[in-house]
């Protein structure tokens, strides 16, 4: 049975509902009205009068491009996915959706929705309240007119609410935490009680385990004394899922006197994330910090479902989830599951990993879970007039959830802040309350101790997370570089040390393509100042880095198997390599692939191992000299070469024939693990064919002088993920083609561009009309 609601649930229920009234009845009408000014690739560059407007323009926009993957994700972020789709089929992230609905079912209840909604500013209130409108503007004219995207008739299509887009945030804020174990939240059932859920938990660790891949990032920020004109110069390169609800958008954003930001946005996000102003440009890299810790609760030797702390022993609080599956017949149930929490957070269960026995279980804490100031963050951001004043909202609001920041002003500063959400566990408190067998990468501390809690600093903006002040910052004015390693080595010159190990940690291997950069960037240096071109050819000239570090001993092994007619055509392959990753580049590419993955696994396969005093030159080559090295490279090379033969990837076959795009685009690029700049990732979907599923996503490029900036770049994947829109791949072939393109801003140069194309929508008593313009 399902409990009654308290009546202060009905109270808040009540409040809810008024939010979600159809078409958004709080608003005045008349209020919302803006101008669509759409440019090459269908970019869209929104103009409003004030708050409202300007939402109501976003949201329309997106709806024409991206309608049904709004939709989709609304859908998800409801816990709606089984009523539609039956509980057997998987989300885009491959998860099944009845544990899906459940976690998103406990993650987005009614009380924490509407707290997030009331600690909005006004002005976001506005804008997300005319995002809503404008998105079911566009559903409505796609309706009228019967025609438009796929999904149309589905019926699960909805107009959506201002409260569905506090569900997108809220979703995207738990992305490095608690997201991450929906699976093990969804499942987590009490020892003696028979499980009611047995979520694929191998899916789930593929998928934390690919988090950094699929989300990873590189940036280099480039300051006065390196640029080539003396001013602040930035390279943006987020890597993110081509799909899906973390796929970026392009627009343009302007409120007269008040706002003007270009860049790329989230779905259902009204804002900039990535982007540049007239007086900035700054980008993101997804971090290594904590935004969690695991406790290790003591159980009531008498009752799994309690436990102790202090001695005492304590309830574990239930809360009984409903989720609403159709059935093989077609027909609607109701089924129920117990989700448990500490004063920590929700119970989570990992067989073999994080136990649910009788004497211990494990309960998550997420400081993002308490994070109501992203919106208010980001937007900040986009108004920022000078690198001193983003970097006084960062450290003021702390709204950024798990990414770094690196920017640049027009003055010549560069800026490197990995200032997002982090629980405060000193280095004192990890000593005193950490399980060493653990280790640190994911961190336990003890439950059974109040003591164990994390620290409460009043500088910090949220009770419990490290305050500013205690984190990671570096401005320069040579340059600062990230690609998703601690915060150490972004620039060698001043490293960082001395951090808790949840904020960064000191004397690891650098990833490769860390080291990719630091050493063209040192290049670069000797040869003068950089140029953007320097910066675009960092991206586009697909150096596979690790092959640098290891051909000359592969290729020295190779010479010793000459007797073997196995590996001849492997061994040919790999020396007429360029050791790059284009479109045009040889099936060595692919051998080199496979060899390096199955390498991984071996332990000291490195000729020189990693020296903390030269983070920057090892690990590097391959010990081929070692009997146990030769055997797994030859194990590796022989399974490489049965797999390029059954999938009949010949020897003049090209990597731009085997990796694409959904619509078949060749995709140049390659895995982050080779130390592959551009960063793509791609999956095997038929034989000697790799679909790219995520990476190089948002490119930009952009300089200042006395004018403001000036913007290169492009979206990989296009502005639309419809099928039938004309804008669907028309940057994707940009990509392939390694074709930048300028980004118009000022209104002279948005106005210039070939493609221009202008439509005012607004309300006029109570109807909608639009006027287009060529």
């Amino acid at each position: 049975m399902i409990k009654p609601h308290s009546f202060a649930s009905l109270c808040v229920a009540g409040l809810l509902a008024g939010l979600s009234l159809p078409a958004q009845a709080r608003v005045a009408v008349g209020d919302a009205s803006a101008e669509i000014r759409r440019t090459s690739f269908g970019v869209p560059h929104i103009l409003a009068r004030d708050e409202q407007g300007l939402g109501y323009g976003i949201g329309y926009a997106y709806a024409q491009d991206n309608l049904c993957l709004l939709a989709n994700e609304v859908i998800t972020v409801n816990g709606e996915r089984s009523r539609y789709f039956g509980p057997g089929e998987r989300t885009f992230e491959q998860r099944e959706n009845l544990p899906s609905d459940v976690f998103f079912t406990w993650l987005n209840p009614p009380t924490a929705v509407f707290g997030f909604w009331q600690a909005q500013p006004p002005a976001m209130r506005a804008r997300l309240e005319g995002y809503a409108k404008g998105y079911n503007r566009a559903l409505a004219e796609f309706k009228a007119q019967g025609q438009g995207p796929e999904c149309l008739q589905a019926q699960w299509l909805r107009p959506i609410t201002t409260l569905d887009l506090v569900k997108l945030t809220r979703r995207l804020l738990v992305e490095g935490g608690v997201g991450q174990f929906a699976e093990a939240l969804a499942g987590a059932t009490p020892p003696h009680v028979a499980a009611q859920l047995r979520p694929d938990l191998g899916a789930a660790q593929a998928r934390q385990d690919q988090f950094a891949v699929e989300r990873g990032s590189n940036a280099v920020a480039v300051g006065s004394e390196r640029s080539f004109n003396g001013r602040g110069m930035l390279l943006a390169n987020p890597h993110f899922p081509w799909a899906g609800g973390m796929r970026f958008y392009q627009m343009q954003l302007t409120l007269p006197g008040a706002l003007d930001v270009m860049g790329a946005a989230l779905p259902g996000l009204p804002l900039i994330n990535i982007g540049f102003n007239r007086h900035l440009a700054w980008t993101h890299t997804v971090d290594t910090s904590k935004h969690f810790t695991l406790y290790r609760l003591e159980l009531d030797p008498k009752d799994p479902t309690r436990y102790l702390l202090d001695g005492k022993s304590l309830p574990l609080t239930r809360q009984r989830l409903s989720v609403t599956v159709k059935g093989d017949d077609g027909q609607l149930k109701t089924l129920t599951h117990d989700a448990y929490s500490s004063v920590f957070g929700p119970i989570v269960q990992w067989p073999g990993r994080l136990d649910w026995d009788s004497r211990h279980a494990f309960s998550l804490r997420d400081a993002n879970l308490e994070n109501t100031r992203v919106l208010e963050q980001w937007d900040s951001m986009n108004r920022a007039d000078s690198l001193k004043g983003l970097q006084a909202t960062v450290q003021r609001l702390q709204g950024i959830p798990w990414v770094n920041t690196l920017a640049v002003d027009a003055k010549g500063r560069a800026l490197y802040l990995n200032q997002s959400v982090v629980p405060y566990v000193d280095a004192a408190l990890l000593a005193q309350c950490s399980d060493p067998a653990a280790g640190q990468e994911m961190i336990v501390l003890d439950g059974s101790r109040s003591a164990c809690h994390w620290k409460v600093d009043p500088r910090a903006a949220q009770a419990g997370i490290f305050p500013a002040q205690l984190l990671p910052s570096l401005s320069r004015t040579d340059f600062v570089q990230h690609s998703n390693d601690s915060a150490w080595m972004v620039n060698p010159a001043a490293p960082l040390r001395g951090y808790s190990a949840l904020v960064s940690r000191d004397d690891q291997p650098l990833g490769p393509r860390s080291r990719f950069a630091l050493q063209r960037l040192a290049s670069l240096n000797e040869k003068g100042r950089i140029s953007p071109a320097d910066l675009q050819q960092m991206v586009m000239d697909n150096q596979v880095y690790v092959a640098e570090l290891v051909m000359p001993d592969l290729l020295t092994w190779c010479a010793g198997q000459g007797a073997d007619k196995q590996l001849t055509a492997l061994c040919a392959s790999l020396k007429a390599w360029d050791l790059r990753a284009n479109l045009d580049s040889g099936i060595g590419l692919v051998h080199f692939q496979n060899i390096m993955e199955a390498l991984q696994n071996q332990q000291d396969v490195w000729r020189v191992g990693f020296d903390a005093k030269d983070p920057q030159h090892t690990p590097r080559g391959l010990a081929v000299d070692r009997p146990e090295v030769a055997r797994a490279l030859r194990e590796a090379a022989l399974v490489s070469v049965a797999e390029v033969a059954k999938a009949g990837d010949g020897a003049g076959l090209r990597w731009g024939q085997i990796q694409q795009a959904a619509d078949g685009t060749p995709i140049h690029g390659g895995p982050a693990s080779l130390g592959v700049y551009n960063a793509i990732q791609s999956v095997p979907v038929a034989p000697g064919k790799r679909l790219v599923v995520s990476g190089t996503s948002y490119l930009q490029v952009v300089t200042f002088d006395d004018q403001g900036p000036h913007a290169l770049g492009m979206l990989a994947f296009s502005e639309s993920s419809e099928a039938g829109s004309a804008h669907s791949g028309d940057q994707t072939r940009a990509f392939s083609a390694k074709q930048w393109q300028v980004i118009p801003f000022t209104e002279a140069q948005i106005k210039a561009d070939p493609q221009y194309r202008l439509q005012v929508i607004r309300e006029v008593e109570g109807a909608t009309v639009a006027k287009s313009a060529p």
